[in-house]
């Protein structure tokens, strides 16, 4: 029997949105809160880092998760970096860090990466985005940035969306049935 898929999370809600999304699936997944180093640089190659990391830690297969809020008017800043930006700043303070600009377009990016750990693989990237508008703070404020983040073509942020509604057009759900198909070709 083949090793379970190590998810490396310590935050229980992405966990609860990731099986979800996930539905049924043939492998085992379990989750692991490892503490990896918060590397610098472009997402791909962020990802492929923590990925490489993680399953050296793990000894077996890893899937990590990164997650991006990207502003237009910032050329993609805070990007990866946002979570650093949301826990000095809150949602308000993402908000008003347009104050100034006209645009308040944005883009969620989330990226994973799964490796099996073999030396002679690659580590294999999902990407998945929705584009969207950074608007005041609206709704429940129990999960990151959810709140300033209104996909385009809906009248709610993440935060006011149902469970179901989100995880049908969020850039997890976009980048998770990527890795699924993946996975569920090769496992």
């Amino acid at each position: 029997m083949s090793k379970p898929l190590v998810f490396v999370t310590g935050n229980a809600k992405k966990l609860e949105e990731f099986l979800a999304i996930l539905g049924n699936f043939p492998r085992e997944i379990v989750s692991q809160k490892i503490d990896l180093p918060e590397y610098q640089g472009e997402i791909d190659d962020i990802c492929e880092r923590k990925c490489r990391t993680a399953a050296e830690i793990v000894q077996g297969p890893v899937i990590i998760e990164d997650t991006c809020l990207c502003f237009d008017a910032l050329k993609g800043l805070p990007g990866p970096y946002i979570k650093w930006f949301l826990d000095k700043l809150g949602p308000e303070g993402l908000y008003k860090m347009l104050t100034g600009f006209d645009d308040k377009g944005a883009h969620a990016v989330c990226t994973f990466a799964y490796w099996d750990g073999q030396p002679k693989t690659e580590v294999q990237l999902f990407q998945g985005k929705t584009h969207g508008t950074i608007v005041s703070p609206k709704g429940s404020r129990d999960f990151g940035w959810d709140p300033i983040f209104q996909p385009d073509g809906m009248d709610k942020t993440y935060a006011e969306l149902s469970k179901e509604e989100k995880n049908a057009i969020s850039h997890r759900s976009k980048a998770l049935q990527k890795l699924k198909e993946y996975l569920l070709n090769v496992a």
